[in-house]
């Protein structure tokens, strides 16, 4: 892997919603592989979107590549108002917006602005498995510094590991173990 990559029209909209307040960001469902088709495609209809993706070597048996691949496949996030429910929903690519209770689900920032501070920290990040169990922890120095979540070691090294709770993804980087400062349970 080498440099990580964090697509993002967020520069460019102030994602305000029609009282002037920002609206919420919400994990839109997609199509299978429509990742980046369904993002422009919001965008092109003038909502914020967010679409962080990593790089990925793969492997055949005549060649290496190495990929840009959405970090959360089958999800692009999207901030928009209550009003911009039905445009979302027409927009080629989308399949649902992650909904509980028959309720459009905000994702909470501080959940985002992880993933976003992971992207553009340098260090490697991937798709991790979600988890429920493990210690919290929050990286005290360095270009992580404030971002919690959960310490992962393995032999070769320990990682942070962000979750997105409303649809159980998860996404790691590696940390050094002497920036790490573990949170009370």
């Amino acid at each position: 892997m080498e440099k990580n990559e964090d697509r993002s029209n967020a520069d460019e909209r102030d994602g305000a919603g029609t009282d002037g307040h920002l609206a919420p960001w919400f994990a839109v469902t997609v199509r299978p592989q429509h990742e980046q088709s369904a993002e422009r495609g919001l965008a092109a209809k003038g909502l914020e979107t967010y679409l962080p993706v990593y790089l990925a070597v793969r492997q055949w048996s005549d060649r290496t590549k190495t990929l840009q691949l959405p970090l959360f496949p089958g999800y692009v996030f999207c901030r928009f108002g209550r009003t911009d429910h039905t445009k979302v929903l027409r927009t080629p690519g989308v399949r649902t917006i992650v909904s509980f209770d028959g309720e459009p689900a905000p994702v909470p920032v501080s959940e985002l602005d992880a993933v976003r501070k992971m992207l553009a920290s340098g260090s490697p990040v991937e798709p991790w498995p979600f988890l429920e169990a493990g210690q919290r922890i929050r990286i005290a120095s360095g270009p992580l510094s404030g971002v919690e979540g959960t310490l992962v070691e393995t032999q070769e090294s320990c990682r942070l590991v962000v979750n997105i709770e409303m649809f159980q993804r998860a996404c790691a980087v590696r940390v050094d173990r002497n920036s790490v400062i573990a949170l009370a349970g």
